[in-house]
């Protein structure tokens, strides 16, 4: 694959020092999604990448809905959407070929297919392409970090580059400095904090090639006791092998062309005919920093955890860290919020990235034994259980994985309103409560994603017609009704906007009651009704992330208000921007 290094801003005196807001080093996934968020939300930033350009191979191989939702809301899903396979189905197979369990999620609450295979650097270069619309994201390859100081209000980064051939230095001075160098990160390293956790010792020979000579889609994780195997259909007729390696095997002889195709002669008529991309051997790790800031350095994607391949899930915990972080640091930017907000990312994204390292390690568990005893026990509960249609799909509609919910961080109880923390489970006596179908708490959880009808458009997705920044989200209501003159101010102030959702039947009554600063949406698919029927939970104050930060009663908008900005450490000073934020276009 050829790569280019970068279309973004590069300043013409490569040798000034600079002085920016965020500096971001690494431009693998994380670094380039955090720095388009960003600059999409108007902020100053340079991203430093010591490598001279993008890496051209690929790592990754998954791409989920959540993350589908970040690239449409950096503007760049066209971008990216060719280099996708929606609906990539897994099937875990034993040593007979028959199907232990098969993954196919059909579920789209988040507005995107739930499973997606993809080619990481074309991906990753949409991304990096994408820099190009912000003045104010500057990107630098062939520049290394080698040194940071931190002082009461910045971090003074010394880099080495390259300067036609020689190595020149200079300093970048920063506000805040996020690290995404991935496993072995500096900045971690400089930080001292400790990076907890597992590393098998089975090894993997990983083998990339172009030109499929399958031809088929989805993925096989092959629990074969004789050898393990991974065989993935990527987009763009690329094929990914991976083999479990043995101990005695030594990473000279598995990579060894005739060893490979003693590996290949079983999935393909003539391996010697395969246009490989590379073959690597590599170590999965499971392991979790012990923080994710210290002061004003902040570390996120691999730097901060590292998981198994098995879920698929490193790039997308990547972006999901960038993600939740962005809008924080905006916001503190802005001088919208104290920096303790900044805690907050540590608080919301352990959990979840800690679950889905554990959840990795359990699967290669399952997929790696080469014991006749301990395989023959594992295909017999297997073929026991799917004799169940309910746990049968629990495994296929892959209910098993663990969705990000927030207890604590910029979230408020229902019940309590009390700020930063969130019980999972609605409690109160009042009729609503006690009648509800569904008394599962939706704070802390992302908001559903369906299609509606506006003035301006129609079946559109909700996120591209309520903005990027807050939203007060009403059901079949007037949200701007529900607050105090004061408590408007300071929703303006932070910059929400306001969003009544109603029945595609009444959306044009209501866009002529409204205000017209109140974007009314018209549900035209019927899920949103019945997602707000379900629950004692019509208003909704919805993150820049698209996380539901409060949920109650119109009556009680006010005091939720108050605690959500509790819970944000809020200083109500003037929006330094428009509120609506919009993307250029790419």
């Amino acid at each position: 694959m050829n790569l280019h290094a970068a279309a973004a801003n590069v300043q013409a005196d490569a040798s000034a020092d600079i002085d920016t807001e965020v500096l971001v080093i690494g431009a693998g996934p994380v670094g380039l999604m955090l720095s388009n968020l960003l600059g999409m939300y108007g902020r100053n930033v340079t991203l430093v990448e010591q490598l001279p350009q993008l890496i051209d191979y690929p790592r990754g191989v998954g791409l989920d809905d959540e993350s589908l939702r970040s690239i449409q809301t950096v503007g760049l899903s066209e971008q990216v959407l060719p280099h996708t396979t929606p609906q990539h189905i897994m099937r875990l197979v034993n040593g007979r070929g028959k199907v232990i369990m098969t993954n196919e999620p059909k579920a789209d609450d988040f507005g995107w297919p739930r499973k997606n295979g993809f080619v990481q650097p074309l991906v990753d270069q949409a991304l990096c392409d994408g820099l190009a619309r912000f003045a104010s994201v500057g990107v630098r390859f062939s520049h290394k970090v080698v040194d940071v100081a931190e002082t009461a209000e910045h971090v003074v980064a010394t880099v080495e580059y390259d300067d036609g051939g020689t190595t020149a230095v200079k300093r970048i001075r920063a506000r805040y400095l996020v690290g995404c160098e991935g496993g072995k990160s500096g900045t971690r390293k400089r930080l001292g904090v400790s990076f907890e956790g597992k590393s098998p010792s089975t090894r993997w020979l990983v083998v990339d090639v172009n030109n499929d000579p399958l031809g088929t889609p989805n993925v096989f994780l092959g629990a074969d006791p004789k050898r393990p195997y991974v065989s993935i259909g990527l987009a763009h007729a690329v094929r990914r092998w991976e083999f479990m390696l043995f101990d005695e095997e030594t990473d000279e002889q598995v990579t060894d062309k005739k060893f490979i195709h003693r590996l290949l002669r079983d999935h393909v008529p003539d391996p010697g005919s395969l246009n490989v991309i590379r073959e690597r051997v590599f170590t999965h790790h499971g392991r979790i920093a012990g923080s994710f800031r210290k002061g004003r350095q902040i570390i996120a994607g691999d730097a901060a955890h590292l998981m198994p391949v098995w879920m698929g899930q490193g790039w997308n915990s990547g972006v999901r860290d960038a993600t939740n972080l962005a809008w924080k640091l905006a916001t503190v930017l802005r001088g919208q919020a104290s920096d303790a907000l900044l805690d907050t990312y540590d608080v919301e994204r352990r959990d979840h990235a800690k679950a889905m390292i554990d959840l990795s390690l359990t699967l290669g568990a399952v997929i790696k034994p080469t014991n006749p005893v301990v395989v023959g026990a594992r295909d017999g509960i297997a073929a026991a259980l799917n004799l169940f249609p309910q746990v049968k799909s629990y495994f296929s509609d892959m209910r098993f994985k663990p969705m990000p919910r927030y207890t604590e961080g910029v979230v408020v109880d229902p019940t309590h309103a009390t700020p930063g923390k969130a019980a999972a489970r609605l409690a109160g006596r009042l009729v609503p409560v006690l009648t509800a179908n569904n008394r599962t708490s939706p704070v802390g959880v992302q908001f559903i994603q369906p299609r509606v009808n506006t003035r301006d458009a129609e079946n559109v997705r909700l996120d591209d017609v309520v903005g990027k920044w807050w939203t007060v989200l009403a059901w079949g209501n007037n949200p701007r009704g529900m607050f105090t003159e004061e408590q408007l101010a300071k929703l303006e102030a932070l910059g929400a906007t306001f969003t009544a959702v109603v029945p595609e039947t009444q959306r044009g009554w209501a866009e002529a009651a409204y205000p017209a600063d109140v974007l009314v949406a018209g549900d035209v698919t019927g899920r949103l009704k019945k997602w707000f029927d379900d629950r004692p939970t019509p208003v909704l104050f919805l993150r820049p992330d698209r996380f539901v930060a409060g949920a109650c009663l119109a009556q009680d908008a006010g005091r939720t208000l108050e605690a959500i900005l509790a819970s944000m450490s809020f200083i109500p000073a003037p929006a330094a921007q428009d509120a609506r934020i919009t993307v250029p276009a790419a």
